[in-house]
């Protein structure tokens, strides 16, 4: 049965490049993801965009020298076009400067206001006394409570990954002027999140939503719902959702002058303003992606966003009303790099636009080795060598050795013709009937979110396949059994055939390849379990679809990344 999907990718803080954790954590799952569901015959909508609020772009405009408007234009520009080289193929990549970002924050905020969701309340907040402002979470650092990593931020330390209050820092210092902040009052508009424990706790750990079945908790990961609950049972409290800052939306009532949207409250809403406008440039209605309750949403982020995607924002819309809430949210853990804890500040990463520009050509390369190497359920580790270990030893000698052997003799012995399939042996049956399970096998990883036992099953086809040419040696046949020459290739063909299909959503560019080497178009998912090249049909020249990763290449990335 055909279904509506929304789906998004975490939005992307537009205060520098994208690396390769970003990657693995919250845009390559749900870019394979979305292709299959595309392939079959889903309406999906694929929404992303840029992050462009928040003290953390004013704080990276101060560092370069710009205004956060130069800061946010630079790095969505070059973002915007990493992500389409790397093959992410988002329906819609927007941002939240946009004017119709701004205009549907401030009628979310109207809405809540009108419905007495929020509480306005007096406090003191942290201020910096040299330069006249009042702090936002990221322009105080101290001492981390939980795990006493220094240079934690007011709003999450990095080391540990906990979210934090700027008032549970152990020693705050203001990274505006180097010295201790004092308190200082301003009001705010809280979100009293305990008020919905109840909802929320029956939502998360059953399922049920006023009354009726939502989602299979079951299909939960574990990690996201062990969250959860820890955030629950700790006891849920107001949270402000404006802030004091000349940067981001406007909030839009009396008495807010010089106060915006905490961020977390207008990122989420992002992925609302970025659908309409996909939906006012393809003809479509926005409100069937987010207010049809036959529409699933999934959120793709990393273990850091949870606690913003399966209870700030659930509350949000459902406090607003109308709007459907999430039915799974497959948050990833994090990727590490040769040991270590990436770290921006410190350059170790790899920047996915700097990869592009150093292995042309290699896309899928990268796509294959991060889907393997996933943090699904704990922080995993990547290394340059074990990346040319899986280019070299899976990609170039599995699959692109089946694949170029079989081209390379269809077009040695038939000058490219697909030859027939004769009388078959009791091997060809079996092979065949093994070939008709890989989608379903595949596919169901894929709608478990287990994208790392996916790619394993694909691997499998192209093993499947290699032994099959190596048991039945057609290349000593040719001469003695021509018609049993042909019932090999014609099924090893077959085989390619699948392997371009069922390879799409997550080497989109080799299955494409594949596909104009194969003279193959207009096919789906299911078909992949099927004959999809017919006898006479004429093919293409073999080309190589994944090239050997030599020595001198990775060592020169390692010395790359160490200095």
């Amino acid at each position: 049965m055909k279904k509506r999907f929304t789906v998004t990718s975490a939005l992307l803080y537009a205060n520098g490049p994208l690396h390769i954790g970003h990657i693995a954590g919250a845009y390559l799952p749900a870019d394979i993801y979305v292709r299959y569901l595309k392939g079959k015959g889903h309406d999906v909508a694929f929404i992303c965009g840029s992050d462009e609020h928040g003290a953390a772009i004013t704080l990276q405009a101060k560092k370069e020298g710009i205004s956060p408007q130069g800061i946010v234009d630079k790095y969505h520009t070059i973002n915007k076009k990493a992500f389409s080289d790397f093959g992410i193929d988002f329906n819609i990549y927007h941002r939240t400067s946009d004017k119709l970002h701004h205009e549907t924050s401030q009628d979310f905020f109207r809405t809540l206001e009108k419905k007495d969701v929020f509480t306005k309340k007096t406090s003191e907040q942290f201020y910096d006394e040299e330069n006249k402002q009042f702090l936002a979470d990221r322009y105080i650092t101290g001492e981390c409570p939980k795990c006493n990593a220094a240079g934690a931020y007011g709003d999450q330390c990095e080391k540990c990954g906990c979210t934090l209050s700027p008032n549970e820092l152990i020693n705050p210092t203001s990274t505006l002027s180097g010295i201790a902040p004092i308190k200082k009052e301003t009001s705010h508009w809280y979100l009293p999140m305990q008020n919905h424990e109840k909802w929320l706790k029956d939502w998360i750990e059953s399922g049920y939503l006023e009354g009726e079945n939502h989602h299979d908790p079951k299909t939960w990961k574990s990690q996201v719902l062990g969250q959860c609950k820890s955030w629950i049972e700790g006891g849920l409290k107001a949270r402000a959702m404006t802030r004091d800052l000349d940067w981001g939306v406007k909030v839009p009532v009396k008495d807010a002058d010089g106060k915006v949207l905490y961020v977390w409250l207008d990122a989420p809403i992002g992925y609302i303003s970025a659908t309409k406008q996909w939906a006012n440039d393809s003809g479509k209605n926005w409100e069937d992606y987010w207010k049809n309750k036959d529409t699933e949403l999934i959120h793709f982020i990393g273990k850091d966003n949870i606690v913003f995607h399966c209870i700030i924002f659930p509350i949000i819309l459902k406090a607003h009303g109308g709007y459907i809430l999430p039915s799974n949210v497959p948050a990833n853990s994090f990727l590490n790099l040769e040991g270590e804890k990436l770290s921006t500040s410190r350059n170790w990463a790899i920047w996915l636009h700097e990869y592009l520009e150093d292995f042309k050509g290699q896309e899928d390369s990268l796509r294959y080795v991060l889907c393997a190497t996933a943090p699904e359920s704990k922080d995993t580790d990547f290394t340059w060598k074990d990346f040319q270990s899986r280019n070299n030893n899976e990609l170039v000698a599995i699959f692109g050795n089946f694949i170029n052997r079989v081209i390379v003799l269809t077009n040695k012995y038939w000058d490219g013709v697909v030859p027939p399939q004769n009388d078959l042996e009791d091997y060809d049956k079996e092979v065949l009937e093994k070939l008709k399970e890989f989608p379903e096998k595949i596919g169901s990883s894929i709608e478990k979110f287990r994208f790392r036992e996916a790619l394993q099953e694909l691997i499998g086809l192209s093993r499947l396949g290699n032994k099959y040419l190596a048991d039945t040696e057609p290349w000593k046949l040719k001469k003695i059994n021509e018609k049993r020459t042909e019932t090999i290739i014609h099924i090893s063909l077959q085989i390619a055939a699948s392997l371009s299909i069922l390879s799409h959503p997550f080497l989109p560019f080799s299955s494409k390849k594949l596909k104009d080497m194969l003279n193959l178009n207009d096919v789906n998912w299911d078909d992949a379990k099927n004959y999809n090249l017919s006898i006479g049909k004429q093919i293409n020249k073999a080309e190589l679809l994944f090239s050997k990763i030599e020595d001198e290449t990775i060592e020169k990335q390692i010395k790359k990344l160490k200095n």
